[in-house]
């Protein structure tokens, strides 16, 4: 009647293996590192970085337990453990000194960190430890503040471009196109043309709306946003600075960064177990914006002054294309790019092979088709300064697939190839608030919420043993056994621990003993009824399944409400919330009921069982 067959033995001794090796890289801690990145976008992490870090630290005499190169492309970085932190801040001022010849402007940024001390094969077989939120780690959390002014800036240049690109090929004749604030004014010299203007850009350009005017003689069209178009645009400007920030902020070694949108233009950063503030703005606020304009063939650079440049150009003399005079208009930024690959042409000589999108390539396609022979200039702009990457001539009109050529070779050509994919900032940001939660402040939540959890445990055993003598044990086993599953899960999940998390995982135990409670007193009920041991064994747990179902079951529904619209902490609970309640039916009622028919389904002949005073109306107390 009470036996299991082998099979869910096999199942829960398996559950139960897999529990405590998903657990166990939580008890394994975290040793002190610094993770070596680059400091200019140009620049690369390799194998050679990893050589030069391995010199300065014997030139130091600084012992570290393992140098490693980790992470490819644009994420790599050179990864140095040490035993101490004294250690560990004696390499940073070696290596800050040796690899940067300017201190004020860094090839390499050394950043501070921690890292698990997993060991190897439980990483192969993912068994990671779970990830401890700001509250719990310490770190840096940071508010900032999107250029909405900017936004509008790089918007409305597209726009002017856009109006003469139409324009152009509509053959509308204007008297010239210039920004004057948010929006482009366009002169003509009468107003049959300045109508004829609105309708081929109206029907080109539907998210604009137009003001007629005149100066003197001319006939002036304002082109402006329309509301709607104004406010899309800020918010695709905050979300495109989101997805940079990510990728950038990769450089960190941050396990598990929050990046998210707060109100209408402001970013949300925070970077558990960074406490180097400097370094993480530094990584932050250096991310490149690209854009590619033609070259103005009108002025040498060198052979006239400043002043004799034209009014929609301007001079740059950084970068290994300088100096060159390219012209305002911006015909590409890098977010119209998608894919970027260094290549060869068909001469064999090192090339980049870029990739469009749909407007991207409209817009290259426009730009090119009646400039064929001359040069277009890609720009990096970074920390406030242009630098030209390159100026290559146009050998045809490019479409939405084309090369780049004359890199000079494989390293240029895979340099330029990975800051086209790099992405770019739609605008400028600025540092509204910033704050730094020690760690010693985070060891003392996690210390305080450890020992609340496991003085509820203790509390808990304490109480369900006294009460209900042996089964009270099993009930403990199977808490215990909860415990572990919750756990693994999270660490399986690579879910982010915070104060609300372990708030979740002490709730998670009341209502897993709440469901054994419910068991015992199921069986009780039936032996005061008049049952035999075995028959109240069974008839508990199988009468009392319905009651657990439908309880924990109303319970998931609230704690996916929260999980759906709720947001961060909140979320946080809700996730540990929702996994708690199913480990806890699992573990009430199959891993506990498991436990109950090995000790007694094998009793043929069961004359009572220890479940604690078995209180029946009107009848003196009978002890089972």
């Amino acid at each position: 009647m009470n036996r299991y067959p082998v099979w869910k033995y096999v199942l829960i001794a398996v559950a139960l293996l897999l529990g405590a090796l998903y657990t166990a890289p939580n008890y394994f801690g975290e040793s002190p590192a610094l993770q070596v990145t680059t400091g200019k976008t140009t620049m690369q992490v390799n194998s050679d970085t990893t050589t030069r870090v391995v010199e300065a630290l014997k030139r130091a005499g600084v012992q570290s337990t393992q140098i490693a190169l980790e992470g490819s492309g644009s994420s790599s970085s050179v990864r140095a453990r040490f035993a101490t932190t004294d250690a560990q801040f004696k390499a940073k001022l070696a290596l800050e000194r040796d690899m940067n010849r300017d201190p004020a402007d860094p090839d390499y940024i050394v950043t501070v960190n921690l890292v698990k001390n997993t060991p190897v094969w439980m990483q192969k077989v993912g068994a990671l430890p779970m990830n401890l939120g700001l509250d719990l780690r310490g770190g840096v959390h940071f508010l900032l503040q999107v250029d909405a002014k900017a936004v509008m800036e790089t918007r409305m240049k597209g726009i002017q471009a856009s109006a003469r690109s139409q324009l152009r090929d509509e053959n509308v004749r204007h008297a010239g196109i210039e920004r004057v604030g948010n929006t482009v004014q366009i002169r003509f010299r009468d107003e049959a043309t300045r109508a004829k203007a609105e309708q081929v850009l109206s029907g080109k350009l539907a998210d604009l709306q137009y003001a007629e005017s005149a100066d003197g003689t001319d006939a002036l069209l304002g082109v402006t946003l329309k509301p709607a178009a104004l406010k899309s645009t800020i918010e695709e400007g905050v979300k495109q600075n989101i997805m940079t920030l990510s990728k950038r902020i990769n450089e960190l070694g941050v396990s598990e960064p929050i990046i998210q949108q707060q109100g209408v233009d402001r970013i949300v950063v925070q970077l558990p177990g960074v406490q180097d503030v400097a370094h993480a703005k530094d990584i932050i606020g250096r991310t490149a914006t690209l854009e590619l304009r033609l070259v103005d063939n009108s002025v040498v650079p060198g052979t006239e002054t400043t002043a004799a440049i034209p009014l929609n150009s301007e001079l740059f003399t950084e970068g290994r294309g300088a100096p060159v005079v390219l012209s305002k208009d911006v015909i590409l930024t890098g977010d119209y790019i998608s894919r970027a690959t260094a290549s060869f042409d068909q001469n064999q000589q090192a090339a980049v092979s870029i990739d469009l999108n749909g407007d991207g390539g409209r817009r290259i396609r426009e730009a090119t088709r009646d400039n064929v022979g001359k040069r277009m200039a890609i720009l990096l702009k970074e920390k406030g300064k242009y630098n030209v990457l390159s100026a290559p001539t146009i050998q045809s009109e490019l479409g939405s697939t084309f090369q780049i050529t004359g890199m000079g070779n494989a390293q240029n050509a895979a340099e330029l190839a990975l800051l086209l994919r790099a992405g770019a900032l739609s605008a400028p940001m600025e540092f509204v608030e910033e704050r730094v939660v020690g760690p010693q402040l985070g060891a003392e939540n996690i210390s305080r919420g450890l020992f609340s959890t496991v003085y509820g445990f203790i509390a808990i055993a304490i109480f369900m043993i006294i009460y209900y003598q042996l089964f009270g044990f099993f009930s403990v086993i199977a808490l215990a056994a909860n415990l572990l599953f919750l756990l693994a899960l999270l660490s399986m999940m690579q879910a982010t621990l915070t104060l609300p998390g372990i708030a979740a995982i002490a709730l998670a135990l009341g209502m897993a003993i709440d469901a054994n409670v419910l068991i015992n007193e199921r069986i009780r009920e039936e032996l005061r009824g008049g049952a035999t041991p075995q028959a109240a064994i069974a008839e508990g747990f199988n009468r009392a399944w319905a009651t657990i179902l439908d309880s924990n079951v109303t319970t998931l529904i609230v704690g996916l409400a929260l999980l759906v619209f709720g947001s961060g902490a909140v979320r946080g609970f809700a996730v540990v919330h929702c996994l708690g309640i199913l480990t806890s039916m699992f573990s009430a009622v199959f891993v506990s009921r498991g436990v109950v028919n090995l000790w007694y389904g094998r009793k043929k002949k069961l004359g009572k069982i220890a479940i604690g005073t078995v209180w029946t109306p009107g009848l003196p107390v009978a002890k089972k």
